[in-house]
């Protein structure tokens, strides 16, 4: 048999075997997420100031929660916050690439594939094992460039970090690397935003117990400059938690991590209040009339109550929208107005009942997260009808949604 004709190539493909591989946008079609990076640089000017004199850590990790990771990082910078951190090598080096040049704090102890990565981009490690503290020393002798670099320590989340009982040894071994800066010394909080006194009771136990390794410390001669514990939570609920930083991750994407919190921050803030910075909007491409009792979509699930006027949006649970919203109620905005689902939601598609309703038509806004005229809907509405929360709403927003960016500070520049 003879061998297949080779597939001709419309565009070369890169052969660096540096180059980032990205997926396909869709940008031909009518579907965006929007990301208002006015209301991110205010939300980081109501974090930072209430934070005071701490400086505001901006997370943007998993590319901004699905806002896009330089563009969060830049409004962010222009709205308070002194710093930024990630989770990923990959997500330092993106921002690098993208001239940002403030600190930027790795969250979690890199592989030794990616030391010599992370210091030749400037990254903030943070180390946590003797392990990481000899792959990172020994790059920086290598590189002859001197690293600033944090200790975590683990004082109750039990994911990551040093055992408190190791931590004076850790810093030490840092301290004895000449090319290394031991800057900070952090931990986390996993229960800061609990409502229940119990929670609230363990979050006070790792703050003591994180005082008292810092004393411990400063009693060996070991002055790590930044110590740093909370987390949006952490901040609001716990003053005494934000000690010379905060790292605020959903705060800085305008949701609170619960009403009470929510509620506690705007009292802080002299009444400002966060703003979501992402709306999920798209156009309708197509209407029918349908008779009552036609059934849309797979499964042929809903009949419809009357006879109705049924829009396809092109978006669906590959850009992000759970199918699990079907059956939980829920309703997007065309025309100022909330429209219920017409049947299941599928890969690339959704189908909207916007009863007898004739002014609908190919070309109206959907707006299936933000506002249109008096209606809003927002990630928390979609937590409570997915028994989730809000960081697993924005950050479901699939890669190949264009994020279209809006209202830009005029001084995002980092």
């Amino acid at each position: 048999m003879a061998d297949s004709a080779p597939v001709r190539l419309v565009a070369p493909v890169p052969d660096d075997e540096d180059a980032a591989v990205t997926m396909a946008q869709g940008r031909s079609r009518p579907a965006w997420a929007e990301i208002d990076l006015a209301a991110v640089a205010h939300n980081a000017g109501v974090l930072a100031r209430v934070a005071a004199p701490a400086e505001l850590c901006a997370v943007v990790k998993a590319h901004g929660y699905g806002h896009g990771g330089p563009a969060v990082a830049r409004a962010a910078l222009a709205g308070g916050a002194a710093r930024l951190a990630v989770a990923l090598v990959d997500e330092g080096v993106e921002l690098r690439r993208h001239d940002v040049t403030a600190p930027v704090l790795l969250l979690s102890e890199c592989g030794p594939e990616a030391v010599d990565t992370a210091l030749a981009y400037g990254l903030t490690p943070t180390l946590y094992s003797t392990e990481g503290i000899v792959a990172f020393a020994a790059a920086a002798r290598a590189a002859g460039q001197r690293a600033t670099v944090h200790v975590k320590v683990d004082t109750g989340m039990h994911r990551v970090g040093a055992a408190p009982e190791d931590l004076a040894a850790l810093a030490a071994a840092v301290g004895r690397e000449p090319l290394l800066h031991l800057e900070g010394l952090w931990t986390h909080l996993p229960v800061a935003d609990g409502e229940l006194p119990e929670d609230q009771a363990y979050t006070e136990g790792q703050l003591d117990l994180f005082d008292r390794l810092v004393a411990a410390l400063a009693g060996a001669g070991i002055h790590p400059p930044v110590l740093h514990a909370a987390n949006t939570a952490g901040a609001i609920a716990f003053p005494r938690a934000r000690l010379d930083m905060v790292r605020c991750g959903i705060g800085l994407y305008g949701y609170a991590p619960n009403a009470g919190l929510g509620r506690a921050l705007r009292e802080q803030a002299g009444g400002e209040t966060l703003q979501p910075a992402m709306s999920l909007k798209a156009r309708v491409v197509a209407v029918r009339e349908l008779q009552a009792g036609e059934r849309p979509s797979y499964g042929r699930l809903r009949p419809l109550p009357e006879r109705s006027v049924v829009a396809t949006v092109p978006i669906g649970y590959a850009d992000g929208v759970p199918r699990t919203l079907f059956g939980a109620g829920y309703e997007v905005l065309i025309g100022g107005k909330r429209r219920p689902l017409a049947g299941m939601v599928t890969m690339d598609q959704i189908v909207v009942d916007c009863g007898p309703d004739l002014s609908v038509r190919p070309g109206d806004e959907v707006v299936l997260l933000g506002t249109q005229g008096s209606e809003t809907i927002t990630a928390d509405d979609w937590a409570a009808m997915l028994g989730t929360i809000s960081y697993e709403v924005v950050c479901g927003v699939g890669p190949r949604m264009p994020r279209v960016l809006v209202n830009r500070p005029n001084d995002a520049r980092a």
